[in-house]
């Protein structure tokens, strides 16, 4: 019974607490509902604020810019106020303007109908003066005016021949003058060295040690050096150098090039000489094109065959009266150039004559003819233009002087040559003779190589020996020796040596 009523007691107490917590509820919700209508009050007085405030902005805004836009709108009218009476102003100008020039325009008719007529006027009585002037001297205006020429002719014969002769000295006078000056200030802008080439090459050698090597066992390292490169080897007591000798400046360059390489290798012997001596032979060919391409570059001259600047850096070691051919062209175009433009000629034509004019002189041991017509042949065969072909082949005079440039290559060439010191006439004759030397040599049967040494007075010649045998090389050393004494003239004598070798090779496998 206790229990019953307990649990009684209990629901009752739930439904009771259940319904206080609805009645609290209840409440609090119509609480939060009273404050959230007391907030949206305030926002909506808010928004109203400052929608005023914002209205209130806008319209002082746009007042002010109703106010400038008016204030800009006056100013635009007042400036087409001004431009329209300016305009106004100016169409005025421009009408009586236009009043003065028809005005003016009808004066001028009137002077010129009035020229006319007294143009007609004078014509015709000058034509009845001529007619009446005839009539009177029985004589045709053709006759008349003969017959005064004549007379005026005889009376001042003397005075225009004198005149004439006085203007032709003192045109040529003037003109020997400003060509003086001419060749005067192209010769001081112009200063480069005169030094003549020599004909020997010293090499420097670490110690004097390395000479026996160089002469090698029986002489054999030397030979074999002298006989592949052409060049007389001359070791003497002189310490740390050895000298090279030769006449022909490419044979002593690749000498020089293989002898170093030899020393700074240390293995001399005869493969190793032939091995370094080819290798220097294709060193020389590259420094014969590079020095091709560094004169046209010098010059400014771009637009030539690369095989006719190939040719042209082979007189790099190519000699004339002792002044090296290359650097005389160089100087020669530089020349050219200043001359052509103080004549007004073609600069560009006269430079690259100047350059090309000796072109022949590097081959003309190869081929026959003069160093001019070889030259003429090169430049032909290989597209150069005419003009330059006809500014370089008169420098000589075989051919004539067919444009002004021609006479500037000719000139250029004149200056460039007759420096002091530039030449030396005896080195010349003295290349020519040793040149003639090797010539009578190579042109036996058999022989392969001809070296002329010791300043002419000794030429080798090296046979093929399968071609020449002993007995026929001792005859060929007489035949040729009887060849120099019958064609060339020399003081003292002429050794002719003539070496034949044999070689077998044969490879162990």
């Amino acid at each position: 019974m206790s229990l019953l009523i307990v649990l009684l007691v209990a629901m009752a107490a739930g439904l009771t607490g259940i319904a206080l917590g609805w009645f609290l509820r209840f409440i609090i919700s119509l609480g939060k509902k009273g404050s959230m209508e007391l907030e949206i009050k305030e926002m909506l007085l808010t928004a109203r604020e400052e929608a005023e405030r914002i209205t209130s902005e806008a319209e002082r805004e746009a007042q002010e810019t109703l106010k400038q836009l008016r204030q800009d709108a006056r100013e635009f009218e007042d400036k087409v106020e001004k431009t329209e009476e300016r305009l106004i102003a100016k169409e005025a100008y421009l009408d009586r303007r236009q009043l003065d020039i028809d005005h003016e325009a009808d004066e001028i008719r009137e002077k010129r109908d009035t020229l006319e007529a007294r143009e007609a006027e004078v014509e015709t009585l000058h034509e009845t003066h001529l007619a009446k002037l005839e009539a009177i001297t029985q004589m045709s205006r053709e006759v008349a005016k003969a017959e005064l020429l004549k007379a005026v002719e005889e009376d001042c014969a003397e005075d225009i021949i004198v005149r004439t002769k006085k203007l032709e000295a003192t045109g040529k006078e003037r003109l020997e003058e400003r060509a003086r000056d001419i060749l005067a200030t192209s010769i001081q802008r112009l200063a480069t060295s005169v030094a003549a080439d020599m004909f020997a090459t010293s090499v420097a050698i670490p110690s004097d040690d390395v000479k026996g090597k160089i002469i090698g066992k029986e002489g054999r390292n030397i030979k074999t050096f002298e006989r592949l490169t052409g060049v007389e080897v001359l070791i003497d007591d002189t310490p740390g150098s050895i000298t090279l000798s030769s006449f022909d400046p490419v044979r002593r360059h690749i000498a020089a090039t293989a002898l170093e390489a030899l020393i700074a290798d240390g293995r001399i012997q005869p493969a190793k000489i032939e091995e370094l001596v080819e290798k220097a032979k294709k060193d020389t060919n590259r420094l014969i094109k590079e020095k091709g391409e560094q004169a046209v570059f010098e010059v400014g001259i771009f637009n030539l065959d690369p095989r006719i600047v190939a040719i042209l850096g082979r007189l790099h070691f190519r000699t004339s009266y002792g002044q090296n051919v290359l650097r005389h062209s160089i100087e020669m175009a530089h020349l050219a150039g200043m001359l052509a433009e103080e004549l007004g000629a073609d600069v560009k034509v006269a430079k690259a004559g100047a350059l090309l004019h000796d072109i022949g002189k590097a081959v003309d041991h190869e081929i026959a003819g003069s160093h001019v017509e070889i030259g003429r042949r090169i430049l032909q065969k290989f597209g150069a233009d005419e003009a330059v072909v006809k500014a370089m082949q008169a420098h000589h005079e075989e051919y004539p002087y067919e444009t002004i440039e021609s006479i500037i290559v000719q000139v250029a060439d004149a200056i460039s040559g007759g420096r002091p010191g530039a030449r030396r006439d005896a080195a010349e004759h003295y290349l020519k003779r040793l040149g003639d030397l090797e010539a009578i040599a190579q042109r036996f049967s058999g022989v392969a190589k001809a070296y002329a040494l010791q300043a002419g007075r000794e030429i080798r010649v090296f046979v093929e020996p399968e071609q020449v045998s002993d007995i026929e090389a001792q005859r060929l050393a007489r035949d040729i020796a009887v060849a120099v004494e019958a064609e060339l003239k020399y003081p003292g004598e002429i050794k002719v040596t003539v070496i034949r070798e044999n070689r077998i090779t044969e490879f162990a496998r």
